[in-house]
């Protein structure tokens, strides 16, 4: 266990690039602001992104937030609860992350409990107010399968 600590250690240290998930296919990224502006054209669809780590899951790191080309935009790239595990040290970091994006809309309740279940993540659910709510609300969502994070 010590050996892997001392290992992801040092890999983060020496400024190589560090794989999760499976290996990038995708050569071309897609701006974030491209996505967003157009989500329907890319649903379904396999996309490369690329940008600064903005958040990681601090309950299990089973997503992070990455930033866009474009100020105060940002997407979530999710994965499955345990398959991929991104440390809390990657925030600030750049990521390549490849994966299907899916657009939804979620109602006003499936978003209460989005928000609840991010609350008790974060170890903020005193916080929460349901009634800030307000939905429904379109949601896109990078379903994650491989990244490459670097300093």
């Amino acid at each position: 266990m010590l050996a892997s600590v001392l290992l992801v250690s040092f890999a983060w240290s020496s400024g190589d690039p560090k794989q999760y998930g499976k290996p990038l296919t995708v050569k071309k990224a897609t701006k974030v602001s491209e996505i967003l502006a157009n989500p329907e054209k890319f649903d379904g669809k396999r996309v490369l992104v690329e940008g600064p780590i903005v958040d990681v899951c601090a309950k299990r790191g089973c997503w992070i937030q990455i930033g866009s080309d474009k100020e105060f935009e940002m997407i979530q790239f999710k994965v499955e609860d345990g398959v991929i595990v991104f440390p809390m040290e990657a925030k600030g970091m750049k990521v390549r992350a490849e994966g299907i994006l899916s657009v939804s809309t979620l109602t006003r309740e499936q978003l209460i409990e989005q928000a609840r279940h991010h609350a008790e993540e974060q170890g903020t659910l005193d916080q929460f107010n349901p009634e800030s709510i307000k939905g429904p609300k379109k949601v896109i969502r990078l379903n994650g399968e491989g990244a490459v994070i670097t300093k």
